[in-house]
């Protein structure tokens, strides 16, 4: 395991071994259903998950898309 790291929603964490988008969010337990990710400054589709690469320094902003009524 690395010790690179990575901001994820405003909070500096480990990158561990994680080398794709999708393998972060896994790791991170996040659910990539009804919601947005955005690596530094851009959204990535969610069918550009797995291909999409993690390094160190990248910023991550995952957003949940909440229903009310």
């Amino acid at each position: 395991m690395t010790s690179a790291n990575l901001q994820i929603n405003g909070t500096l964490r480990p990158l561990g071994d994680a080398q794709t988008l999708a393998q972060l969010l896994r790791a991170l337990g996040v659910s990539a259903v009804k919601m947005a990710v955005e690596r530094n400054g851009e959204i990535v589709p969610a069918s550009a998950y797995e291909t999409t690469p993690v390094a160190p320094g990248d910023t991550i902003e995952i957003i949940q898309f909440v229903g009310g009524g």
